[in-house]
C-alpha cells in the first residue's frame, strides 16, 4: 500500500508521499476548479447521472482538485426542484462524484466539494439565516457560532466539504450592492463574528474537521472589497497601509487565529495591484506574517482578468500562483499551467506549493480515509427543528428598534384591525437576500404571515402591496389606502430587494447585470450598486399617502444595505430595521411587533441621511471642521444604536488597574473594565454593553471612537449585573508612525454604555516601560 493511504501517518507525511508520485498533469488537475458543479450531473427518471462534461474534466487533470456548486440552485445556475439535487438525494450524488474520481484516475485522489453558504447553504432545501448585516445586528457571537454549526452540519451531511462564507468585507460605502454580506462597518465587531463563523463551521480544534458535521471555512473576500471607490462592485480600494491594517485586515487575522482553512482573494485592487497578484498581501502578510497555512482560492474568473497585465493566460496563471493563489475558480488561466511550466513561464516549485496545500486539506478533512457520505444523514440534518429554532432566535436578535415614539410598540389588543402594507410585506424572496437558493412553495414566513400569527385572537389583519420595489401605479396606492381606511394601525413594510429572478441577465461570474440608470425590482446584491441610497420613489410616494391618512404608522425596513430613510422616518411613529431576516424573519418581526420578543438588536453600521453625506461610518477621523453647510455630519441613526421595550442604566465604571505600563501589557497583563448595568423597566430585556476607546495622546491621528469590547446580557426587571470587559495589548496598540503595532504612553479615554454615546467614562493611563 502506498504511504499516502496509510492513516497512521500524519497529514504532512501523506501529502509529501503523494506529491512525490504525481505527474505535472496531475498537479495541474489539483489546482483547478474550472467546472460549474451543476454541469457535472443530469437528473433523469432513474436518478442522478454524471455528464460527459464532468468525465472530460476529470480526464483533463487525471483528477480534480475541487468542484464548485454541485448543489447550487438559483436563477444563475437555472437549477430548480425540477432538475436539481434535493437534500434526500445529495449524498448519493456526492458519493457518485467521489466514486468516479477514485475509480477512474491513477492516484484516486478525492475531490473537494465547495459550496456557497454566505447566509446558509445555497442549495435546494437549505436553511437560510439572516444575511450578514443582520447577523452583525445581533452582537451575539455565541448564538451565531451555534447557528453556523447547523449550517456546517447541513453541508457536510450532503457530502460537501468547504463552505464559502463572506466574513471579511468591512462596509465603508453602503452604495455597494454587496453591503448585505458585511457584518459591520467596524473591524472589531466583524472580527468577533468571523471567529464565530469559523468555529461554528469547523469546530475549535483541527481534529474536529474530520467530524461528519463540520466543514472547512473559506472566508471571503481578501481584502478591502468593502472599500470600493464609489461603492462600485470590484472597483479599486483607495486606501493606504494604515487603513488596510486598522480596518480591513483584522477580520482575516481573527479567522487565521480561529483556524480557518481557506480564504478567497478579492476582485478589487489595492494601490494599483489586483489582490490576485498581490504577493505582499497573499504571501507576505497572510502567510509569512500571520502563519496561515491553508488554501487561497481565486474568485470566479479573476485570474483571467490578470491577462490585461500579462498579455497571455499562461503568464497570468504564473503571476497568480507566484502571488499565493492555490486554487482556481472557473478560469482558463490555471488550465494552462502545464504549458506554462514547460515553457518556463511558471515555476513548478510554486505549483508544488499550491498542490501541497490542497492535498493537506483533503487529508485534514479525512477524505482519503472516508471519501463517502452516509446517504441517510441529510434528511435529518437539513432543515432540522433545532436549526429552525436557532434561526428564529437569530432573526429576532437581528431586528433593531430605531424609533418608538410614545411607546407605540409593542402592539396590543387595542388594535383590532391592522393593515399590513408594502412591497416587502408578503414576499419571501425579498427577505432572503442575494445568493439565495430556489425555494419551494410555502417555505418561510413573510411579515404578513408573521403579523397574523402573532396578533391576538380576533384581530383582523388586511393587506395590500401598495407598490413594487422600484415600480408602482397610483392605482396600487389607492388600493392600499382603501384597504387601510378603517385600520387602527398600519404596518408599513418597505425597503429593498436582492431577489434574483429567471429573467435577469448574469455575468459569467454570476453577478447580476442591471442596466445603468434603470434599477429594477432587484436593487441590491452582487453587481447591483446604487448612487442614490433612498428607497425607490414609488415606495416614498406610498409612504407619504399612507401617512396622510392620519392612521398610526409602524415602519419596517427590509433591506440589504443601509438605505437613507430620511424621507420615511418622520412618517412613522415607530420604526424597525430588520435587514434581510431569512426564512424565519416574518415570525421574528411579528414577535417583536407584538412584544413577544423584546428587541435587542444594535446597528452594526451607521444609517446615513443621504448619499451625499458619505462617508458616514462612526470610526472616522475628526477633521476639526464643521460638516456640510446644508446637512449635519451626523447619521440618521448611529452605529451601536438600538432601542428596547425596557430601559437600562449604567454606573460604577471601574478600571483595574487604572494605570498600566507597556511592559505589563507586553507580558500579558490586561485591564479589567467593569460596569454595573441595571434593567430599570418592567420588562425583561437584553442589553449590549459597548466599550469604546479614544486615544488622547498618540503619534498618529486616531478615530473619533473605536469599539474594543462588547457583551450582550439578559436582565430581568430590576436586575443588576456587573459586566467585566478586558483591554489588553491588542486592544490598546496602534500602528505608529513607523507602521509598528504597539501601544504608546499616554491617556486613553474609555466610554461604556448601551450605545456609541455611552453612559460612563473613565481615563486609562499607559506609562512607558520602567
Amino acid at each position: 500500500m502506498e504511504a499516502y493511504w496509510n492513516s497512521n501517518l500524519t497529514a504532512e507525511e501523506r501529502t509529501e508521499d503523494l506529491l512525490g508520485r504525481m505527474t505535472l498533469k496531475e498537479k495541474v488537475g489539483q489546482v483547478n476548479q474550472r467546472m460549474y458543479g451543476w454541469h457535472a450531473y443530469r437528473r433523469t427518471p432513474d436518478g442522478i447521472e454524471l455528464t460527459e462534461a464532468f468525465k472530460r474534466e476529470v480526464a483533463f487533470g487525471d483528477g480534480m482538485g475541487a468542484l464548485y456548486g454541485l448543489f447550487r440552485a438559483d436563477p444563475w445556475s437555472a437549477v430548480t426542484y425540477g432538475n436539481g439535487i434535493p437534500a434526500a438525494d445529495s449524498a448519493k450524488a456526492a458519493n457518485r462524484i467521489q466514486r468516479y474520481v477514485r475509480e477512474h484516475t491513477r492516484l484516486g485522489i478525492p475531490v473537494l466539494l465547495s459550496e456557497e453558504c454566505p447566509h446558509g447553504h445555497q442549495a435546494l432545501d437549505g436553511t437560510l439565516i439572516p444575511t450578514n448585516i443582520g447577523i452583525g445586528s445581533t452582537w451575539n457571537p455565541e448564538l451565531m457560532e451555534r447557528v453556523y454549526s447547523f449550517v456546517a452540519a447541513e453541508i457536510r451531511a450532503r457530502g460537501a466539504h468547504i463552505g464559502l462564507i463572506s466574513t471579511l468585507d468591512v462596509l465603508r460605502d453602503p452604495r455597494w450592492g454587496r453591503s448585505e454580506e458585511c457584518y459591520s462597518e467596524d473591524p472589531y465587531l466583524a472580527a468577533r463574528l468571523t471567529e464565530a463563523a469559523v468555529r461554528g463551521l469547523q469546530g475549535h480544534t483541527p481534529e474536529e474537521l474530520r467530524r461528519p458535521d463540520k466543514i472547512a471555512a473559506l472566508l471571503k473576500h481578501f481584502c478591502a472589497q468593502g472599500a470600493a471607490e464609489g461603492g462600485r462592485n470590484a472597483a479599486p480600494a483607495a486606501i493606504g497601509e494604515r487603513a488596510l491594517r486598522e480596518i480591513h485586515l483584522p477580520g482575516m487575522l481573527a479567522g487565521v487565529r480561529a483556524g480557518a482553512r481557506g480564504c478567497m482573494a478579492a476582485y478589487n485592487e489595492i494601490d494599483g495591484i489586483p489582490c490576485h497578484a498581490n504577493k505582499r498581501l497573499l504571501t507576505g502578510i497572510l502567510r509569512e506574517e500571520w502563519g496561515f497555512d491553508g488554501v487561497v482560492m481565486a474568485d470566479g474568473q479573476a485570474v483571467d482578468r490578470l491577462v490585461q497585465m500579462t498579455g497571455d493566460h499562461e503568464s497570468a496563471a504564473a503571476l497568480a500562483l507566484s502571488a499565493g493563489i492555490d486554487l482556481s475558480l472557473w478560469d482558463k488561466a490555471f488550465t494552462t499551467l502545464e504549458a506554462a511550466v514547460k515553457a518556463g513561464k511558471a515555476d513548478e516549485a510554486q505549483l508544488d506549493r499550491a498542490v501541497r496545500r490542497i492535498l493537506r486539506l483533503k487529508f485534514e478533512l479525512g477524505l482519503f480515509d472516508k471519501p463517502y457520505t452516509d446517504e441517510s444523514a441529510a434528511p435529518h440534518a437539513v432543515g432540522s427543528e433545532a436549526f429552525r429554532l436557532h434561526n428564529l432566535q437569530a432573526a429576532r436578535e437581528s431586528v433593531v428598534l430605531l424609533k418608538n415614539e410614545d411607546r407605540q410598540l409593542p402592539l396590543g389588543p387595542r388594535y383590532r384591525k391592522i393593515a399590513v402594507i408594502g412591497p416587502n410585506a408578503d414576499s419571501i424572496y425579498n427577505q432572503l437576500g442575494d445568493y439565495t437558493s430556489t425555494q419551494p412553495p410555502g417555505k418561510g414566513v413573510t411579515v404578513l404571515e408573521g403579523v397574523r400569527r402573532a396578533a391576538p385572537p380576533g384581530t383582523e389583519v388586511v393587506y395590500a402591496a401598495g407598490s413594487g420595489i422600484r415600480s408602482g401605479t397610483p392605482e396600487m396606492i389607492q388600493e392600499a389606502l382603501s384597504v387601510a381606511a378603517d385600520a387602527d394601525v398600519i404596518v408599513l413594510v418597505l425597503g429593498g430587494s436582492s431577489a434574483r429572478n429567471f429573467d435577469i441577465r448574469f455575468d459569467t461570474n454570476g453577478a447580476a447585470i442591471i442596466g445603468e440608470g434603470s434599477p429594477g425590482e432587484m436593487d441590491c446584491g452582487e453587481g447591483v450598486d446604487l448612487a442614490d441610497l433612498r428607497i425607490g420613489e414609488p415606495q416614498r410616494l406610498l409612504a407619504q399617502a399612507i401617512s396622510a391618512a392620519g392612521i398610526p404608522v409602524v415602519g419596517v425596513a427590509i433591506q440589504g444595505r443601509p438605505h437613507a430613510l430620511t424621507d420615511i422616518e418622520p412618517l412613522c411613529g415607530a420604526l424597525l430595521c430588520a435587514w434581510y431576516p431569512g426564512q424565519e424573519g416574518g415570525l421574528a418581526i411579528g414577535d417583536v411587533l407584538f412584544g413577544k420578543t423584546n428587541p435587542s438588536g444594535k446597528l452594526p453600521v451607521s444609517l446615513p441621511r443621504s448619499s451625499g453625506q458619505l462617508p458616514v461610518y462612526y470610526n472616522s477621523k475628526d477633521a476639526g471642521r464643521p460638516g456640510y453647510i446644508d446637512q449635519t455630519r451626523e447619521p440618521l441613526y448611529p452605529f451601536g444604536h438600538g432601542l428596547s421595550y425596557t430601559s437600562f442604566e449604567f454606573d460604577g465604571l471601574r478600571l483595574e488597574p487604572a494605570a498600566i505600563s507597556l511592559q505589563e501589557l507586553e507580558s500579558g497583563r490586561r485591564v479589567a473594565v467593569s460596569v454595573n448595568v441595571r434593567n430599570t423597566g418592567d420588562t425583561a430585556g437584553a442589553e449590549v454593553v459597548q466599550l469604546y476607546i479614544k486615544d488622547l495622546e498618540a503619534s498618529v491621528t486616531r478615530p473619533a471612537a473605536e469599539l474594543k469590547g462588547f457583551r450582550k446580557t439578559m436582565l430581568e426587571p430590576g436586575e443588576t449585573k456587573t459586566i467585566v470587559l478586558e483591554l489588553g495589548w491588542e486592544q490598546l496598540a496602534l500602528w505608529n508612525r513607523d507602521m509598528v503595532f504597539t501601544p504608546e504612553p499616554g491617556r486613553v479615554q474609555l466610554t461604556v454604555g448601551g450605545s456609541l454615546a455611552g453612559a460612563c467614562t473613565a481615563e486609562l493611563i499607559l506609562t512607558g516601560n520602567q
